[in-house]
């Protein structure tokens, strides 16, 4: 799940549906500098299905110790910091399903999931939040999730359908990179980030250099890129949440009620140079 403050409470927004607005994200990536990925329909595979593994859990949303919704919100933009607030083996459980859910069907946006939740719980998480006697479990898991991408990658060359290109450790990290740009641009969008930002990792260009995109606020959940890396002047999505009353809740009950007693509402998310 992820948070929106808002006067009244919170909006809420599943990680699949955040998923899929990284996934339309990708779908414009690519311009007379910034270079298109390929496979074109893998990658956005991969971007648009990361957090498939989320479907379940936020049907349940809970509680933090504080009363809040435990998801994703502003605050925690650029670091996992809030581990105190989780169950551990049940969190890993969901990145693990996300990855393998999608490797019954494309192993190569698998690979790139699969590198994107390493990604996260080295480079990006607060070891000190997690439980001294669990960090055992994060650590076998990130050595389960690479050695998982190495047999990945052996089914996609098996397979047939990708050249000996796509399949270089360079280009699976420059489309990592890319899952990873728009994941944070979705992410900025969703919870409506307030500060200047950057697209996490220098993105690859046409003519063989990478650039870092900048994303500044300019309104409500509207954002100038700069430079443009996009196939169009300015894009317009939606995307679906629902709002909550309240800024703090008793038990992690009262707010599955909440949310499911809310009707569904459709916010407008907008980017320009």
């Amino acid at each position: 799940m992820l948070r929106q403050k808002t006067p009244e409470g919170w909006f809420l927004i599943r990680h699949p549906d955040h998923a899929a607005l990284a996934g339309k994200f990708a779908e414009a990536w690519g311009n007379e500098s910034f270079r298109k990925p390929h496979p074109f329909a893998d990658v956005v595979e991969g971007i648009s299905r990361h957090d498939d593994g989320w479907a379940k859990r936020d049907e349940t949303p809970t509680i933090t110790r504080a009363g809040k919704p435990s998801a994703f919100g502003a605050d925690l933009v650029g670091g996992y910091t809030a581990f105190e607030e989780i169950d551990l083996p049940e969190y890993l459980g969901v990145r693990g399903r996300a990855m393998e859910i999608v490797a019954e069907d494309n192993p190569y946006a698998a690979i790139l999931i699969s590198m994107h939740t390493c990604n996260l719980l080295t480079e990006h998480a607060d070891r000190s939040t997690i439980k001294p006697d669990e960090l055992h479990l994060l650590d076998r898991f990130v050595d389960h999730q690479r050695h998982r991408q190495l047999e990945l990658r052996a089914e996609a060359a098996d397979s047939g359908r990708f050249r000996d290109a796509d399949l270089t450790v360079e280009r699976l990290f420059e489309h990592f990179r890319l899952l990873q740009a728009c994941d944070n641009m979705s992410l900025l969008s969703c919870v409506d980030y307030p500060k200047a930002a950057s697209l996490l990792h220098p993105l690859a260009q046409i003519d063989g250099t990478t650039k870092t995109v900048s994303v500044q606020r300019t309104a409500l959940r509207s954002f100038r890129l700069d430079p443009w890396p996009f196939n169009a002047p300015s894009l317009t999505f939606e995307i679906p949440g629902r709002p909550v009353t309240g800024d703090t809740f008793p038990d992690s009950k009262t707010l599955e009620q909440l949310y499911h007693a809310a009707p569904t509402v459709m916010l407008s998310v907008h980017l320009h140079p």
